[in-house]
């Protein structure tokens, strides 16, 4: 790592809590009420290292792969899986991360269930809301980009807190494509104000990337996940 890219993250991370700090002033929030998750996917554990040593203490990854290269090797910080995961990936997941952002469905519950129950861990789940309706490219295409749908987070909510070693902590949504994000996170928002009076310790609402945090800081979001804002621009991985 280069003096250039160490200021360069330092810069970064420096104006992405200048961003939040003057999001939640405005939506008259308190100082602290927001936490940065760092999104790493696709850059080295360099940079995952800088960002912890500037106090970026949540670091999330959306790949299983990568996750359980660069876990291990800082094990100082949170980290959170951010990801669409498959069934078969859960116990490398629980192995690695404390929080699960992307739970959809009931066959992903029952798998970080039982791998949560046999590595002797808790794991945090955040239910992943579909906020396709908001999305008119998503509307018009019919495609989403996952989530369970709103009638149904009671459900799986439920699944989840009957689940051993899964303990509900809220919501997880991404503003989709064509959207008035704040439009969309008013509707994530009212679908958590509903959970929380049903699971009053379910108080997560994971909302808002480099592009729209304000948005969701402005409709409640508790956490914000910045990759580009921290990172720069990714290189695909193929």
């Amino acid at each position: 790592m280069t003096g250039t890219r160490e200021e360069e993250l330092s810069a970064n991370v420096k104006a992405a809590r200048e961003r939040i700090q003057a999001a939640c002033v405005a939506a008259g929030r308190p100082e602290g009420a927001v936490t940065l998750i760092g999104i790493t996917k696709t850059f080295p554990i360099s940079d995952v290292r800088a960002l912890a040593a500037l106090g970026v203490r949540d670091l999330g990854e959306n790949r299983e792969q990568e996750l359980k290269v660069k876990a291990p090797d800082c094990q100082d910080v949170t980290w959170h899986f951010v990801g669409q995961l498959q069934s078969n990936k859960a116990r490398s997941v629980v192995r690695n991360a404390s929080v699960v952002h992307s739970v959809d469905r009931s066959s992903l519950v029952t798998a970080l269930s039982r791998a949560a129950v046999d590595e002797g861990r808790v794991l945090r789940c955040l239910l992943q809301v579909s906020l396709a309706e908001y999305g008119r490219e998503e509307v018009a295409t019919g495609m989403s980009r996952g989530g369970v749908a709103p009638a149904d987070v009671p459900a799986l909510a439920a699944e989840v807190t009957a689940a051993d070693g899964l303990e509900l902590g809220g919501v997880m949504a991404v503003a989709p494509l064509g959207s008035d994000p704040d439009e969309a996170f008013a509707g994530l928002e009212a679908v958590a104000s509903r959970l929380r009076s049903e699971h009053p310790g379910a108080d997560w609402i994971s909302a808002g990337m480099s592009g729209d945090l304000e948005a969701a800081i402005r409709r409640g979001a508790t956490h914000v996940r910045l990759g580009r804002a921290l990172l720069g621009t990714r290189t695909p991985l193929g």
